[in-house]
C-alpha cells in the first residue's frame, strides 16, 4: 500500500511538470504586430470543428492619430464572422463550425500617414465538460467489481482532469495579466506623446517671443539712431 501511495505521488508531480500537455489541447499565442498607413494585415491560423476562438486586440500606438483600428475575422470560405471599424480594443469569442483556416485581418488603409501598433492574443480551446472528474468520483460508489488497477487509474484520470481545469483557469489570469500590461502600454505611449506635444508647442513659443523682442527692441533703436538707415526709411515713411 505504501508503494502504491509512493507511486500515486510520483504520478501527481510528474502529471504537475507536464501538465501543459495533458487534458486540454489548446493554443495560445500574443503577439505585437505593426500596421503601416494604407495597408491591411492579416494573419491565419487553423481551428478545428468544435474549438473555441478567444480573441483580443488593442491598439497601444496610433503613431500622431488617433488609436483605433479595423478588424475582422473571416472563415476558410471568406465569409466576414466580425467587422468592427476604427475601434481602439475589443474581445470575440467564436464557436468553430468549419473547419480550416480562419484570417484574422487589421486594416488600416483609412490612415494615410500614421502606422498602429497593435498588441493581440489569440487562445484556441477545446472546452471539456468540466465536472467530468467530479462525476466519476460521484460514479465510484456506484461502479462493483473494480479490482485495485482500475479504480488506481480511475483516480489518476481524476487529478489528470482537475489539473486541466486549473490549467484553463491560470491561463485566463494570464489572458488579464496580458491585458492590463496592453492597456499600460498604451497610456505610456499616449503620455510620452503629450509629452513630446508639450515640449514642441513650448519651444515653438518660446522662439516666437525671443524673435519678437528682437525685432521690437531693433525697431526702438531704429527711430532713435538718427544717423543710421531705419532713421532716414521711418523718416519717408512719415514716423
Amino acid at each position: 500500500m505504501l508503494a502504491s501511495m509512493d507511486l500515486l505521488q510520483l504520478l501527481v508531480t510528474s502529471a504537475l511538470i507536464l501538465w501543459p500537455t495533458f487534458s486540454v489541447n489548446g493554443y495560445d499565442k500574443e503577439m505585437t504586430v505593426y500596421v503601416d498607413a494604407g495597408k491591411k494585415e492579416c494573419l491565419y491560423h487553423n481551428v478545428k470543428v468544435g474549438e473555441i476562438i478567444d480573441f483580443e486586440y488593442q491598439v497601444i500606438d496610433g503613431g500622431h492619430g488617433d488609436l483605433d483600428i479595423s478588424f475582422s475575422l473571416l472563415d476558410p470560405i471568406g465569409l466576414i464572422i466580425v467587422s468592427d471599424y476604427k475601434k481602439p480594443e475589443n474581445m470575440h469569442q467564436h464557436e468553430v463550425l468549419k473547419e480550416g483556416d480562419y484570417r484574422f485581418c487589421f486594416d488600416n488603409s483609412f490612415s494615410m500617414f500614421n502606422r498602429k501598433t497593435v498588441f493581440f492574443e489569440l487562445i484556441v480551446e477545446r472546452e471539456g465538460d468540466p465536472n467530468h472528474g467530479d462525476q466519476q468520483w460521484k460514479e465510484i460508489d456506484e461502479l462493483t467489481g473494480l479490482t485495485p488497477e482500475e479504480y488506481y487509474d480511475m483516480k489518476v484520470q481524476d487529478i489528470m482532469d482537475f489539473i486541466g481545469r486549473i490549467r484553463m483557469q491560470l491561463t485566463k489570469a494570464r489572458q488579464l495579466q496580458d491585458l492590463l500590461r496592453s492597456h499600460e502600454a498604451r497610456d505610456r505611449n499616449l503620455a510620452e506623446a503629450n509629452f513630446q506635444k508639450v515640449n514642441n508647442w513650448s519651444m515653438l513659443q518660446v522662439s516666437a517671443m525671443i524673435g519678437v523682442g528682437l525685432i521690437q527692441v531693433f525697431m526702438l533703436r531704429s527711430i532713435f539712431e538718427t544717423h543710421g538707415r531705419m532713421h532716414h526709411f521711418w523718416r519717408k515713411l512719415g514716423i
